[in-house]
């Protein structure tokens, strides 16, 4: 277990993220999928949301994909930095870095726990999902695209289920202690459960 662990930490260049980074690689490696009643079920609950008017989600929605590109963007002034060695970059990065926070706090006006990190990884893993199928489907590799365009819509589904407080993070900062990550089965199981009434 330890092997495996460090090696997932090599391969993020040895940082620890916490319940964030557990969250986060147990979305991505997962081989397991969730029922599509679960997911469907999950949907609907923020769909529900959406048609109450109870939330500007159309908005909120434009205002997550700023955010995604502001991630984004601070990625590629890191690397631009370090590929040149012109630290002026690293500057760049800061600047966009607290426009990126101003408005991940227009979204998350109260968080709690590690809340605001896994919706920044959420948000960044949805970013890199949609980057890789849009290469994938310009390769004509149509299937495999498809299948990443709607991991990419699961994890962004994800972000609106903790948005929008149908998740416990409780149960997610309880997994960071287990031996085991969650897969995704486990995620929505538990989103599942939180949104029973």
């Amino acid at each position: 277990m330890e092997k495996g662990r460090n090696q997932k930490d090599a391969a993020l260049g040895g940082h620890h993220y916490g319940a964030a980074r557990i969250l986060h690689l147990s979305v991505l490696e997962t081989t397991t999928m969730t029922t599509q009643e679960q997911y469907e079920t999950l949907i609907k609950k923020i769909e529900e949301m959406k048609s109450s008017g109870t939330v500007d989600l159309s908005t909120e929605e434009d205002l997550s994909l700023a955010v995604m590109n502001l991630i984004s963007l601070e990625e590629h002034f890191f690397f631009t930095a370090e590929k040149t060695g012109r630290p002026e970059y690293f500057d760049w990065l800061n600047e966009v870095r607290s426009i990126r926070k101003s408005l991940l706090g227009r979204m998350l006006d109260k968080h709690e726990g590690e809340t605001w990190c896994v919706s920044k990884h959420l948000l960044a893993a949805t970013m890199r999902l949609m980057e890789v199928g849009t290469k994938l489907h310009s390769d004509g590799k149509k299937e495999k695209a498809k299948e990443t365009f709607d991991y990419g819509y699961r994890v962004y589904s994800l972000f609106w289920a903790l948005r929008l407080k149908l998740i416990d993070l409780k149960e997610f900062k309880k997994v960071a202690t287990e031996e085991k990550p969650w897969t995704l089965q486990d995620i929505v199981d538990k989103m599942v459960d939180c949104c029973d009434e």
